[in-house]
């Protein structure tokens, strides 16, 4: 990165909106740049304790906060108002509730980026779109970040890369400048939905996975599974959102591989607690943190009646989750499918 980049994002002003792993791994990140965080949590308890210790208590608590350049608040609009960008780091599903109450006019003339790979459930869109549509932000004012990055691996400062999608190039490089850091590297890509429903797609993909190794079946099968996962991909987005993209570059391929296959994938988890005999509701409650492919795979189902592709695995993940089919049956019909 050049010297002059880094001088022209001195002192910017960034809100993180979230409270969870993904959010305080973003907040170490920006915290290595010279600019200023107003962090806002739903939780008062955790806003104190990072107040007073510099650390959050219920995610990744080995991150030393540092209180010279993040002040954490429970005021979403404290946080938001004075903000130049404002990064969006919760849960789709609840996107909406923490939002509702503010004006629609709160994000005008701001940079708006989502870290969240989910989608809206009531509406079945995405989250740049309802962004787009009940904020009336400006397309090229609105980002995506994409991975293979995992929070923890953050947090251990361990090499990672980042890919932010975007419409506007000058817009999404000057959010790739501010989140590239020493163990970050931080690349732009003109895919603003695409990536944006692969990362959607990958979570469901990587309950499927899980799944799959509950149920016991091994490296062989995943990697079949994967690569047949990533032509399921290719077909939606090319026929929900057709561009011209690779989709064997890393906010794609790698975004995919690493869901499905790290010890720190959630919906992973998820999946392999499915297949090891957990109910859904009781594996949802056993974890700390939330799986977004539960959500996105009824909403991709739902969108796909239209489009009507090819989707075998996501179909197989939509009816253990919501039609109660046994795993053990699903992951039996996905074998013959597979090649």
């Amino acid at each position: 990165m050049k010297a002059k980049d880094r001088k022209s994002n001195k002192n910017v002003k960034i809100a993180i909106i979230g409270g969870g792993s993904w959010a305080t791994a973003l907040v170490k990140i920006l915290s290595e740049s010279e600019v200023k965080i107003h962090w806002w949590m739903k939780n008062r308890e955790s806003v104190k304790h990072i107040e007073n210790l510099g650390i959050n208590p219920r995610y990744l608590s080995a991150v030393k906060i540092n209180l010279k350049k993040v002040k954490p608040t429970h005021d979403i609009r404290l946080a938001i108002e004075g903000a130049d960008m404002v990064i969006l780091a919760v849960p789709a599903a609840f996107i909406k509730e923490i939002l509702i109450t503010l004006p629609k006019n709160i994000f005008d003339k701001k940079i708006i980026v989502s870290s969240i790979k989910g989608m809206i459930p009531s509406e079945n869109i995405l989250v740049t779109e309802y962004i787009e549509r009940n904020f009336k932000v400006k397309r090229d004012n609105l980002c995506v970040i994409c991975g293979p990055c995992h929070a923890e691996e953050v947090a251990l400062e361990k090499k990672s890369y980042l890919t932010i999608a975007g419409s506007s190039e000058s817009v999404g490089m000057k959010v790739a400048t501010i989140l590239t850091c020493r163990f970050v590297k931080t690349s732009y890509v003109a895919d603003l939905f695409g990536t944006e429903y692969c990362a959607v797609m990958k979570n469901i993909i990587a309950i499927g996975c899980g799944i799959a190794h509950g149920l016991s079946y091994g490296d062989n099968f995943q990697a079949v599974l994967v690569a047949n996962a990533m032509q399921e991909i290719k077909r939606f987005v090319n026929t929900i959102y057709p561009l011209e993209r690779d989709f064997e570059a890393s906010a794609y391929l790698g975004d995919l591989l690493v869901t499905t296959y790290s010890q720190f994938s959630r919906n992973r988890t998820l999946g392999n607690m499915i297949g090891r005999g957990y109910t859904v509701k009781s594996a949802q409650m056993e974890m700390n943190m939330v799986a977004e492919g539960y959500w996105a795979v009824k909403s991709i189902w739902e969108i796909n009646k239209k489009f009507n592709v090819n989707m075998p695995i996501t179909n197989a993940v939509y009816h253990v989750l919501y039609e109660k089919i046994s795993p053990a049956v699903e992951i039996r019909i996905l074998e013959d499918i597979l090649c």
